[in-house]
């Protein structure tokens, strides 16, 4: 008979040769390391200190207050596990977590709920469950349709359930999207489709993350990949793109070149400023202790023929582009954001293009800071 610590043990394993887990070495140790000093009672004498020795090889003069590589990796973890037990681990029999607030992993038994009996005339054959994360990764369509769906269901659940007051937006958030939720065109978030052997999660994530902001603000949001979108849906709609252009004919037939491009390895400025540089490079992690950084382009053009409105959110990773839609949607974020943008001037200009550096962990964006920008000038 498995012992309740051996089927502990043999859940642990479970997670970290999970696919949320394959990838990052570091925190499959983390894990492990936290699980085995947990359920030998000895969690609650780990310190920061201590777990930057044992993980993540320290020096001994290591000091926490002045580098925050345990806690950033820590916080990673709990998101990662979170992440398992929403996909791969959903009908696991045992919960394994890491509360906030210490180093201590809990086990807990999933509770069983017992399903009602269903009448003999509606007994039929199992169906097929889709619920596994590694459909999402094979193809970045499958993300698209649970992000179409978001939108939709999300706003018939709760529409009619939430005040005004919960729809308003601070002045630079209004700033940014009034041209697109006031307008009577439909609105179309649009996927950079991903090149053979490369998936769409990025574009992905940040389609999610947008359709959360959007979802009870413009009723008329329509989800679709650029290998789908067709110019006279774009000469009725206002666009806004997720992803990197490159690649992407019918995307970049649209916008003419501007000063600043994105590459497939960094940010290309076609007439520096004094204090400028021309190329602002990407730097990938070394490995997965290394906080790399990536470069996300946002640009606000007119529309197709001059009419309607374009945004562009587009990098060369996850991170960027997650990185580009927190900048358009958060709220302080967006201050930062419309303050450079209007300089001393009294308004921030309607059309332009910003370029930000991400930095980031693990494909997590953790911080963003503004590079350089340019407006653009609206042919009369």
């Amino acid at each position: 008979m498995v012992t309740v610590q051996e089927a502990t043990l043999a859940q642990v394993q479970r997670i970290v040769q999970s696919k949320a887990f394959r990838t990052s070495e570091v925190h499959r140790n983390l894990l492990n390391y936290l699980a085995e000093k947990s359920l030998a009672g000895a969690s609650g004498a780990l310190k920061e200190y201590t777990v930057g020795l044992d993980v993540f090889g320290k020096p001994e003069s290591y000091d926490p207050r002045q580098e925050s590589t345990v806690r950033m990796h820590v916080a990673r973890l709990r998101q990662k596990l979170a992440e398992y037990y929403r996909t791969e681990g959903v009908d696991d029999p045992i919960i394994v977590d890491l509360p906030k607030g210490g180093f201590k992993v809990t086990f807990d038994s999933r509770p069983c709920v017992e399903p009602a009996p269903a009448p003999i005339a509606e007994i039929a054959a199992p169906r097929p469950r889709f619920y596994r994360w590694e459909y999402v990764l094979v193809a970045a369509l499958i993300v698209a349709i649970a992000s179409a769906l978001y939108f939709g269901t999300r706003l018939r659940q709760v529409e009619q359930k939430v005040s005004t007051t919960t729809l308003e937006l601070t002045p630079e958030l209004q700033q940014i999207w009034a041209p697109f939720l006031s307008s009577n065109r439909p609105l179309l978030v649009c996927l950079s489709t991903p090149a053979p052997g490369v998936t769409g999660v990025g574009a992905a994530n940040g389609a999610f993350l947008l359709g959360q902001f959007l979802g009870l603000r413009k009723s008329d949001t329509v989800l679709t990949s650029s290998d789908q979108i067709s110019a006279p849906e774009i000469a009725m709609g206002n666009v806004v793109f997720l992803g990197p252009t490159e690649g992407n004919r019918n995307i970049q037939s649209l916008s003419p070149n501007r000063e600043i491009s994105l590459e497939a390895t960094g940010i290309r400025i076609q007439n520096p400023q004094p204090g400028e540089h021309a190329f602002y490079a990407d730097r990938p992690p070394k490995d997965s202790l290394d906080i790399g950084e990536t470069h996300v382009l946002i640009s606000h053009v007119p529309g197709l023929y001059g009419n309607g409105e374009s945004l562009y959110i587009s990098g060369n990773g996850v991170a960027a582009v997650m990185g580009g839609v927190q900048v358009l949607t958060d709220p302080v974020r967006a201050r930062a954001l419309v303050a450079k943008l209007k300089g001393n001037s009294a308004k921030a200009p309607r059309y332009f293009q910003v370029a930000m550096k991400v930095r980031a962990m693990d494909e997590m964006p953790i911080d963003i800071g503004y590079v350089l920008h340019r407006e653009l000038a609206v042919a009369n």
